[in-house]
C-alpha cells in the first residue's frame, strides 16, 4: 500500500477557493481505480493549512492518478493559491496487526 501525506499553506484570500478545488479533487480521486481512501482536512492548529491523506493499493495506481489531466490541473491550481510550496510525501506501508488490548 502507498500512503500519501500532503500539506499546503494557503493565503487567506484564497482559502475558500482552495477548499473547493480540494474537495472536487478528492471526490474525483476516490472514483479512480486503486484509490483506497482520499481526504482533505483543515489543520485546526494552523489556520490556512490544508492536509491531504491518501491510501493507494499500489505505486502503479498512484502514478496513474498523477497522470490524470484533472490531477495535474489541480496540483497546478493549488500551487498557484499556496502561500508557500506545497509538501507531499509518498510512503510504502505495510499494515501491522494491532497489539493485544489496543482495540
Amino acid at each position: 500500500m502507498i500512503i500519501v501525506f500532503g500539506r499546503v499553506d494557503v493565503a487567506p484570500d484564497h482559502l475558500e477557493q482552495a477548499r473547493r478545488i480540494a474537495r472536487e479533487h478528492v471526490a474525483r480521486s476516490r472514483a479512480e481505480p486503486g484509490c483506497v481512501s482520499h481526504a482533505v482536512y483543515d489543520d485546526p492548529d494552523r489556520p490556512g493549512q490544508l492536509v491531504f491523506v491518501e491510501e493507494w493499493e499500489s505505486e502503479q495506481a498512484l502514478m496513474q492518478h498523477f497522470a490524470v489531466p484533472a490531477s495535474i490541473g489541480f496540483a497546478r491550481e493549488l500551487a498557484r493559491l499556496a502561500a508557500s510550496k506545497p509538501v507531499i510525501r509518498l510512503l510504502h506501508a505495510k499494515e501491522l496487526p494491532l497489539p493485544r488490548g489496543v482495540a
